[in-house]
């Protein structure tokens, strides 16, 4: 054996040993539960971020994957079991506002939920789509080893974390197994979702779990009590945990990753999220902590670092990044902070990519009806953004869906580039909107704009070959900003902060962070505002919204009262007209002309104007247009109740949904988004559209010939198919026309006993219609604007000027 063999196989044992060595300290070993309680993720990796794709095992609460600088020779840290953390409580003696919950696997945010409290103590935004309790929201995976669900994490505040034991235990802890709830045996997370669907908010219920209480010894059944609360909103979440909402297509993904964009002269290609060699960034394991400062914020600092195996296919040495997400008391901004170190020996030419959240809440998406700037309308969920060029702007949902089925090899929707103007890289906010709350980017408290950024650019994040027709709205959408490309030294790193907000559109709120434009009434704005006020006032007086919009409507009607009696009066003269009327119309049978310049001589002569009675239906138009977009946008009536927040009618920005029948109707009738009518039977609308009829019914002069009659069997018909139209229309905008309804009955009631006995004309004794050829023009020879419509329409069409005949002779046939 030479020298060089014997030197190869002796640095190859030492090395061997070196590395197992390593391995054993660094590396934790497999955590082998003899008593089924914890078990080591053993899964596949998710692909494309899609965690709906992902079959997940049970996580150890152990520690993280290795430390970034024990190998760079391969992306640290992609190796480990899933964990998962949490920032800010539900705990109202926090005076938190949001409830963070956070992924090591990708290292971003799974979920936010809203948990701000009103002066009652209870929660100002829950979720709208059910009425069940809620326990809180474990991440749960079912355990391999026993029948029940491993809880991977509970949020500070919730009733699992209240929860007591009748051992003296508080609180369900990460890693307990959940084995039944009340009688019902647990099995997978469905199963613990399904035992509380017959449960309500106030509840007491009994949750049984094994809990391991040492390496060697079997574990504990403990049995906690839980007082069950409302469903807090659940303002970013996985699509999967949309609920019954959720449509076929959407991803679940986290929001707010993180990864590079740009290696020297490698970028992410067009129309990619990443670059290949670095993986899919939800795939990237980040080692976390979390500390809590005496103020009350808290800050999870997430750590990984792309080995030099990794960084080599792009022309790269080792880099790591680091970020944190930190959330204060009494505030819905959420500060994020980013770093891009160099851990090689040459500079680099860097940037990241940060993504936008997704799976904002779709809040009913079926039934209601987001305003929007743009003629192409807007979606459940949409993009904004403002920048000095473009001012702000909106891009739905329903737009990105199409543009990449258009053009499925490039599924970004650009809104600027490293080209692009400084104005048009001015970037003042970017984010997800949805109907009544937002997620934005802005920048840091003492900046007017979100610089550092080179491209932006909008996406959806949903398969859009699995998005059904007529379900478009709801498709799932985010978007991504890449950083400026720095040359950072060895050793050196650069930084740059964001703050996110993520919160309701409160008008006050939204225009404190400069987001005023998020809330949009459109043509209306102004009788939206001035009712959207008035409204609030009466609820600060009699404290409920529905009798505060019984009240404004009394308000509007009272104030409306003369002109309603004008109407009145007007209407009786139309029928004490109608005689000559109709004599008119048989003599003038087959001239138009004639016909309406006797009718407009008569009405002259006797002083009387038939549009006077259409005046309070022209104010009464921009009244309920008002009316119906404050109740669309205004984020105070949303859950407020007609009478119990658990019952019927409980939210008046909603349908009444009376009673569920999408199990028994057809699609096509009770579809979500696919049906006419949807999965509800709503009450109220057809007490609007049977008023609406009595009320024709009642007031309706008899009809006096063929021609009445079809008009107003055509209003009732039409009367009937609005109903259609209305069906889903929001409770409170039902309830407005009901009490308009009544109060016009009784109005009618009154005022017609009010009316003048006597006859409002002196027409001739002898009953003469009166003779169109008689009437003169006018002096100035000008006709009217009717008369002149008339004239056009009965013009005769210039006769064709017959054309000569072609005289010119065919040329002689030429004989060979």
């Amino acid at each position: 054996m030479d020298r060089r063999t014997y030197t190869f196989l002796l640095l190859s044992a030492a090395f061997f040993f070196l590395y197992m060595s390593i391995r054993a300290q660094v590396v934790p070993p497999e955590n082998v539960e003899e008593n089924a309680v914890a078990e080591v993720a053993d899964e596949d990796q998710p692909s494309d971020g899609d965690l709906d794709s992902t079959s997940q095992s049970d996580s150890s609460p152990g520690e993280l994957s290795p430390e970034a600088n024990d190998d760079e020779t391969a992306i640290a840290s992609t190796e480990g079991s899933d964990q998962w953390f949490t920032i800010g409580s539900m705990d109202p003696a926090s005076k938190h506002q949001l409830l963070i919950t956070l992924r090591n696997r990708g290292g971003a945010i799974e979920r936010i939920e809203v948990t701000k409290r009103d002066s009652e103590g209870a929660l100002a935004y829950r979720r709208v789509d059910t009425q069940t309790g809620y326990l809180g929201y474990f991440a749960g995976t079912a355990a391999s080893k026993v029948d029940g669900v491993r809880v991977n994490v509970v949020g500070p505040g919730t009733p699992a974390a209240m929860a007591k034991s009748d051992q003296g235990n508080t609180g369900i802890k990460v890693g307990d197994i959940i084995v039944a709830v009340g009688p019902t045996a647990i099995q997978t997370p469905a199963d613990l979702r399904d035992s509380l669907s017959k449960t309500e908010p106030g509840d007491t219920v009994t949750v049984e779990v094994l809990r391991e209480t040492g390496p060697d010894q079997s574990p504990t059944n403990l049995v906690f009590k839980a007082n069950l609360s409302q469903h807090p909103l659940d303002l970013v979440r996985l699509a999967r945990d949309g609920g019954a909402d959720q449509i076929d297509g959407n991803i679940s993904r986290l929001s707010c990753l993180m990864t590079l964009a740009q290696v020297g002269g490698k970028r992410i290609p067009s129309g990619e999220r990443y670059l290949k060699p670095l993986g899919e960034p939800s795939n990237q394991f980040w080692t976390a902590s979390v500390n809590t400062a005496d103020d009350g914020r808290q800050t999870i600092e997430l750590e990984t670092t792309i080995g030099s195996a990794a960084m080599g296919e792009i022309g790269g040495e080792p880099v790591r990044l680091k970020r944190s997400f930190t959330v204060s008391p009494s505030t819905y901004i959420v500060d994020m902070d980013f770093e891009v170190a160099n851990l090689g020996s040459q500079p680099q030419d860097l940037a990241y990519r940060l993504e936008g959240a997704n799976g904002i809440t779709l809040e009913g998406w079926w039934y209601s009806t987001k305003i929007s700037p743009n003629f192409s309308g807007a979606a459940a969920r949409d993009i904004v953004y403002r920048t000095t060029a473009d001012g702000h702007q909106l891009i739905s949902g329903a737009t990105l869906l199409k543009d990449e089925r258009s053009e499925p090899e490039d599924p970004f929707h650009g809104i600027f580039a490293s080209d692009s103007s400084d104005s048009q890289k001015d970037l003042k906010y970017i984010g997800v909107d949805a109907q009544y709350f937002a997620v934005s980017y802005l920048p840091e408290a003492d900046e007017s704009s979100l610089s550092g950024f080179s491209r932006a650019e909008a996406m959806i994040v949903a398969n859009e070959s699995a998005v059904e027709k007529h379900k478009e709205k709801a498709v799932n959408v985010s978007f991504y900003l890449n950083s400026e490309n720095v040359r950072v030294a060895p050793g050196e790193a650069f930084k740059q902060s964001v703050r996110m907000y993520a919160g309701p559109k409160e008008p006050e709120l939204l225009a404190s962070h400069g987001l005023g434009d998020f809330v949009y009434y459109g043509w209306f704005s102004m009788f939206s505002s001035i009712l959207s006020g008035l409204l609030h006032v009466l609820h600060s007086v009699v404290g409920n919204y529905a009798l505060a919009i019984i009240l404004l409507t009394v308000i509007v009607r009272g104030a409306m009262f003369p002109l309603s009696r004008n109407a009145a009066v007007n209407a009786q003269k139309m029928q004490e007209l109608a005689p000559e009327m109709k004599k008119i119309s048989e003599k003038y049978k087959d001239d138009m002309e004639g016909r309406l310049k006797a009718q407009q001589a008569l009405q002259k002569r006797v002083g009387f104007n038939p549009l006077a009675g259409c005046l309070p239906m022209f104010l009464q138009l921009p009244i309920f247009m008002g009316l119906y977009r404050a109740l669309s946008v205004d984020i105070e009536l949303r859950q407020k109740p007609f009478w119990s927040p658990t019952g019927w009618a409980s939210n008046l920005a909603a349908p009444d949904q009376f009673m569920y029948w999408g199990d028994n109707m057809i699609d096509f009738i009770a579809g979500r988004g696919t049906g006419w009518l949807g999965p509800y039977l709503n009450i109220l609308p057809i007490v609007v559209v049977i008023l609406f009829i009595t009320q024709q019914k009642l007031f309706m002069p008899p009809a006096t010939d063929e021609q009445t009659a079809m008009t107003q069997k055509m209003m009732t018909f039409m009367t009937l198919f609005m109903g259609l139209f209305f069906f889903r229309v929001p409770a409170g905008l039902c309830l407005y026309f009901i009490a308009s309804s009544l109060w016009g009955i009784g109005e009618r009631l009154l005022v017609k006993k009010t009316l003048p006995s006597g006859k409002h004309f002196n027409l001739d004794d002898d009953g003469d219609v009166v003779d169109a050829l008689s009437v003169k023009k006018k002096p100035d020879g000008k006709q009217s604007l009717a008369e002149r419509l008339v004239n056009q329409m009965q013009q005769k069409q210039p006769e064709p000027v017959p054309t000569r005949p072609n005289k010119r002779k065919r040329p002689p046939n030429r004989k060979k």
